[in-house]
């Protein structure tokens, strides 16, 4: 199904005021069509003016207003002849149908109202929700948070925003039931696809990009590379609804409740392990400036024995969790 835009048809205020025109006449036309019945003359006036103040409002029904980045999508009889795209005050054929499969689907993104109606009757935001026009603007979808098992097996909840708009009128509405629910189906769809590819966060011999050799790609660390394969994986599958997916980004990203607690104690302990390489790499430098600036000012001289108790000694000081509790030896060295 293709896209024929309708142009040329702005002559709404024309058709409006010939109608306010015609129907004031007829009503002319029947006052004095009565009055000339009443005389004996010939009632042919009396019938037309009827006939016109009967069926003359028929042609507003052909009335369409559009306003900036809106359009309409018109059927007669079952046949689409065409969309109506650019804002302005439009007359149509009085029988031409407006559809839009989508209009009461009420998802997470802008653009969907999710007010009730009041008991007087709808408000002017379900009625705008209601409506068989389509919005041509850029809109954001926020799909719920999904539990997906990342490359390695770990559960994990993530969630994704994308921003989307329709480019073909015709193909949303006819190629698909409802293009909403299609668009967020397929978001669901290509995340778990994509997401299943990487590790949460770095982990060793995982090839991420399918080149055979092992990389440093993960959800966590790679996120703009990750969204990109994520719309463009949305992009695939929407093609044929007339969507243009504009951009994909990750907006939540954490370990399942159930290995939450597993996984930060294993980031904890990777801490403490970095924490203490770089102590005890700058504690050794310490010890053997210590033992160099000793033995060059000859202010002590130790041999093999006591310089390996005196480096213990300094490491389990500079080491050690707590503050060290100085000891003084006030006998002989040896």
């Amino acid at each position: 199904m293709q896209e024929k835009v309708l142009k040329g048809r702005k002559f709404g205020m024309a058709v409006l005021l010939l109608e306010i025109v015609l129907l004031a006449a007829s009503v002319l036309g029947i006052i004095f069509g009565g009055m000339m019945m009443d005389d004996g003359i010939s009632p042919v006036l009396f019938i037309i003016s009827m006939l016109v103040f009967c069926f003359g409002w028929i042609p507003l029904l052909g009335l369409r207003i559009l306003k900036p980045q809106e359009a309409l999508v018109l059927t007669l009889f079952g046949k689409y002849i065409g969309t109506l795209k650019e804002n302005g005050f439009y007359w149509v054929n009085p029988f031409c149908s407006s559809v839009n499969p989508a209009a009461k689907t009420k998802l997470s993104q802008s653009g969907d109202v999710k007010t009730t109606a009041i008991a007087a009757g709808s408000t002017a935001q379900d009625i705008e929700l209601n409506s068989s026009k389509l919005s041509l603007k850029i809109m954001t979808l926020s799909n719920n948070r999904q539990k997906i098992n990342d490359c390695l097996g770990n559960p994990i909840e993530i969630g994704i925003a994308v921003t989307w708009r329709i480019v073909d009128t015709a193909k949303a509405v006819f190629n698909v039931h409802n293009y909403k629910e299609y668009l967020s189906l397929q978001c669901d769809s290509a995340l778990r696809n994509i997401v299943r590819m990487y590790p949460y966060d770095v982990a060793p011999n995982v090839d991420t990009t399918g080149d055979g050799i092992a990389d440093d790609g993960s959800l966590r660390g790679s996120s703009d590379i990750v969204a990109g394969k994520i719309r463009d994986e949305i992009q695939q599958r929407v093609d044929e609804a007339g969507i243009e997916i504009v951009e994909a980004r990750i907006t939540y990203l954490a370990y399942a409740p159930e290995i939450a607690a597993v996984m930060l104690q294993r980031q904890q302990a990777s801490a403490i392990i970095d924490a203490r390489k770089m102590i005890v790499d700058g504690a050794v430098g310490m010890v053997e400036m210590a033992l160099e600036r000793l033995s060059e000012n000859n202010v002590v001289t130790l041999d093999e024995e006591r310089k390996a108790a005196m480096v213990s000694n300094l490491l389990v000081v500079l080491c050690g969790n707590h503050d060290a509790q100085p000891v003084v030896n006030s006998g002989s060295l040896y």
